[in-house]
């Protein structure tokens, strides 16, 4: 018989909540905040139900009991944020459009270009930047466009695989003529068209333990992910993205973020105001097409 899990109480058991938020950054690297943590009982409810579960200590039983791996990941992402949104930050956009992207085209010289959306959530950040592109194909077109978007969250990833929004979604931030030229009616929702699709590579992956990306990529988003990590871990990330990234890149991160006190892989970006840039850069002989790894 199926159990209707009670209501949430505001007095959460401790040792259920330090399990639960342990589970939460032994696989993800994020920590609960204190805001996050008192809503922890509201997000696990459709958890609950979904398994039959009464309430979060019938939860944590059955996870202390290590013998379903569904049930983890199924609080995993009831736990993680996917808050996220079209164009979301539009100065960043439009920083996007006016500057960054006009570099790359000018320095790319093999006519590629390489994005890596980093904490990707359901895939809108990585959309806005396909239908940038496409808006501007006179400039792009000929190009090999590569962007590859990664979240740790399966579900996040499968929504953003889809391409399926909601009339809500695709009201936050998307313009109504970019939601009539690359979206179909799904329903009542709407879907990204194939075309954009096409574009982006939606991949399953941890920053801390990553197996997706490869080589360098000329723009590297990891916005509001951040926040959520002990400064140990963000110095992680950071090494990480300086891996993938190279003298010329670009790194982008949330408005309440920073690289300053994060190790010494990144500096702020001499051009593009609110960027950062890999600390060591290339010689000015050096300069030239930029060797790509992988």
């Amino acid at each position: 018989m199926m159990m209707e899990p009670s209501a949430p109480t505001g007095r959460l058991n401790q040792g259920a909540a330090r399990l639960l938020s342990g589970l939460l950054e032994a696989r993800t690297g994020q920590t609960l905040s204190e805001g996050r943590a008192w809503r922890m009982e509201t997000a696990l409810r459709p958890v609950l139900r979904d398994h039959g579960l009464a309430d979060i200590d019938a939860l944590a039983a059955r996870l202390l009991r290590k013998t379903d791996a569904g049930l983890e990941q199924s609080v995993i992402d009831a736990l993680l944020n996917n808050e996220s949104s079209f164009f979301r930050d539009l100065q960043i956009f439009d920083m996007l459009s006016r500057q960054i992207l006009p570099h790359i085209h000018f320095e790319r010289q093999d006519r590629t270009i390489r994005i890596w959306s980093a904490g990707c959530s359901t895939g809108q950040e990585a959309y806005s930047l396909a239908i940038q592109l496409r808006n501007d194909w006179a400039r792009w077109n000929g190009w090999r466009i590569e962007i590859l978007a990664t979240d740790v969250s399966g579900a996040a990833i499968n929504q953003a695989r889809a391409g399926v929004f909601s009339q809500m979604d695709a009201q936050r931030g998307l313009a109504i003529g970019d939601l009539i030229k690359w979206f179909e009616p799904h329903g009542d929702d709407w879907r990204a068209s194939p075309e954009l699709r096409r574009m982006i590579d939606f991949r399953q992956d941890n920053l801390f333990d990553p197996t997706v990306p490869s080589g360098d990529y000329d723009l590297l988003l990891c916005r509001n992910v951040l926040l959520y990590f002990t400064p140990e871990r963000r110095q992680t990330v950071l090494r990480l993205l300086a891996r993938h990234s190279h003298a010329r890149s670009v790194l982008l991160l949330g408005a309440g973020e920073t690289v300053i006190g994060q190790g010494d892989d990144f500096t702020a970006h001499p051009e593009f105001r609110g960027g950062y840039a890999r600390q060591a850069p290339l010689p000015a002989h050096a300069l030239g097409p930029v060797r790509r790894a992988g």
